[in-house]
């Protein structure tokens, strides 16, 4: 082979870009048809697993093996196996079963013309798009994503010290289902949680404050975190994938707000999808940039420079970025 086929540009990126959408549509078949769980129970080959998920041997043969390629499942001879990861994740049978979020993330509205999208700026959907009051879409992802959020939970009850058993009036806000507060409570006993959302979406943090065990300690304040009266006192804010939605001065007009309910010697701690400075790096963190593009009309996935900077014209002291490993998500915990 000449040396310049060796170097010649591949088209393969391309195609494979242009054809990413089945591997999001597999998965989501998959986890519609309780594959995974499927095979978990024992049915290893297309026709034991057809027979269980009622579907054609041929369509469970294609889709097993397409699955096989991407990296979900693992094939010998005849027989299909789980994966590590998919066993842990994907069996809806695993106390790990994180399935349920295919509903939230599997709605593609705000990204049939991305085009459209960058040519404004912003959404197509409508003036707030996503952020329209009591949009229906939050209950859904109150529902839906929740089991994904057990890990960081937990890993952020651990960095706050809540086993400590300190006594903490904790405010979280847009809490959704819950679970940052909930997981807290349940570290702590003698935490008191306030969770703010719109009132559909506190129906289903309340269901899970109840299953948690914690309801004699979880309250609600129903309506618009820009809006609603936090009260005062506040030891621990819990600020949660909510801040990407807006621009830097509604961002700073909240933190302001939210430092003037907090406690002397209080604590913000901000879960955030956070790039590098260079906004290419870590992948999962920058790429999420384009969702805030199509779904918001001002939001961004903004730098930890960029944070630096807004809490502290709200009036924090200073602010620690920290690794929320094995989540690839990041923590901003802010000092008053």
């Amino acid at each position: 082979m000449s040396t310049t086929a060796q170097h010649a540009p591949s088209p393969a990126l391309i195609f494979e870009t242009l054809n990413a959408y089945q591997r999001s549509g597999a998965l989501h078949a998959a986890i519609e048809l309780d594959l995974f769980t499927a095979i978990a129970e024992g049915n290893t080959t297309a026709r034991t697993i057809a027979a269980r998920i009622q579907a054609s041997v041929r369509g469970t043969r294609l889709l097993c093996d397409y699955l096989t390629v991407i990296g979900f499942l693992l094939k010998q001879r005849d027989d299909y196996s789980l994966t590590p990861a998919s066993a842990a994740f994907l069996d809806r049978k695993s106390p790990a079963y994180v399935g349920s979020a295919s509903k939230f993330l599997g709605s593609t509205q705000q990204f049939q013309d991305i085009a459209a999208i960058v040519r404004k700026g912003g959404t197509v959907m409508g003036q707030e798009g996503m952020l329209s009051e009591e949009h229906p879409l939050w209950v859904e992802f109150a529902r839906s994503m929740a089991p994904l959020t057990t890990v960081a939970s937990q890993l952020i009850a651990d960095l706050t010290g809540a086993k400590d058993g300190a006594k903490w009036k904790v405010l979280d806000i847009a809490a959704g289902h819950g679970i940052f507060g909930i997981t807290i409570a349940k570290n702590n006993p003698n935490a008191e949680i306030v969770a703010v959302d719109w009132a559909p979406v506190l129906a289903v943090a309340d269901e899970n404050a109840t299953k948690a065990g914690v309801t004699d300690h979880f309250r609600k304040i129903p309506g618009s975190a820009f809006e609603v009266d936090f009260g005062t006192g506040y030891d621990l804010v819990l600020i949660t994938n909510f801040l990407h939605h807006f621009d830097i001065a509604t961002n700073e007009g909240l933190l302001s707000k939210i430092h003037a309910a907090m406690a002397p010697g209080g604590r913000a701690v901000t879960v955030e999808f956070i790039p590098n400075e260079d906004r290419v790096s870590p992948p999962q963190d920058a790429s999420f940039s384009l969702i805030m593009l199509g779904a918001t009309a001002h939001g961004d996935a903004y730098t930890f420079a960029e944070y630096d900077r807004m809490f502290q014209n709200a009036g924090f002291s200073r602010n620690e970025l920290i690794q929320l490993a094995p989540s690839p998500q990041r923590v901003i915990v802010s000092y008053k």
